[in-house]
């Protein structure tokens, strides 16, 4: 003989289930990694000690003012992110949740991890080298450029790298710096060709630049909409596509003649 259960005891135990379901969600790893503002560097200068640009075979100038490769930092590739933990990150306007294979290749080990985030720094210095040296109209064969940057992974410097190099070299072309005494940061990957690519983070990376100092910021242009979304006070977003717009931009910046983009 069967009993019928009665309409709360029906409703309990079909919740039974999806309790557990977020019981468990709630403490099995999840394929997220947390990430928030990391370290800047300014590439003009020094880095733990060490020049970040060194150049031998041209004459290089004094440069005034600061150029910032902004760093975000996320969860280890092994690190157990949970449910809780993302909605803690979800609501908090200094951290982000990203896909973990958007931070990290998947199927990887840790230590395959941090050898292809410095295989990618170093062809991305490679690199921004070679852009530089190009918009210069200078022979790599004579002019040899030494890129160190401690503890950074990943190809995000690259445009950074080359605005260094170019302001070190010819600042803007007329005796001035390319910085015009501000502290500019930014982000973005290049080619030898001088084109910038998008690169991830670039909210975080914003926040970064503002706390050390930044007024300006250097941004990829099909991340604009990213910038802006949680973009700090006082921080003005200048979009770029190649090292050459880049440098333009600066110089009308610096020198109040012609157009400085906008996002």
């Amino acid at each position: 003989m069967l009993s019928r259960l009665t309409r709360p005891q029906a409703v309990a135990v079909c919740a039974l289930p999806v309790v557990a379901l977020l019981a468990t969600a709630a403490f099995a790893p999840l394929p997220f990694s947390l990430a928030q503002p990391g370290m800047t560097a300014n590439v003009l200068g020094e880095n733990q000690g060490a020049q970040v640009i060194t150049i031998s075979g041209a004459e290089t100038r004094e440069t005034s003012g600061e150029l910032r490769m902004t760093t975000i930092e996320a969860t280890n590739p092994d690190a157990r992110v949970s449910l809780g933990d993302v909605l803690d990150a979800w609501f908090a306007t200094d951290q982000a949740v990203m896909p973990r294979d958007s931070v990290y290749p998947s199927g990887q080990s840790t230590k395959e991890i941090e050898q292809h985030n410095t295989e990618q720094m170093e062809e991305s210095q490679d690199a921004a080298t070679a852009a530089a040296l190009n918009y210069l109209d200078l022979s790599a064969s004579k002019v040899k450029v030494s890129l160190k940057l401690a503890d950074v992974g990943g190809p995000s410097a690259g445009l950074l790298f080359s605005l260094g190099i170019v302001d070190k070299l010819n600042g803007d072309g007329d005796g001035g710096d390319l910085t015009g005494g501000r502290v500019i940061a930014g982000t973005g990957t290049i080619d030898e060709s001088g084109s910038v690519g998008a690169v991830g983070g670039v909210s975080l990376k914003t926040q970064a630049a503002k706390r050390d100092g930044a007024t300006v910021f250097l941004v990829p242009k099909d991340e604009c909409s990213d910038a802006k979304a949680e973009l700090p006070k006082g921080l003005r977003l200048i979009p770029v596509t190649t090292l050459k717009g880049a440098v333009s931009s600066l110089v009308a910046l610096e020198t109040g003649k012609g157009t400085v983009p906008s996002c």
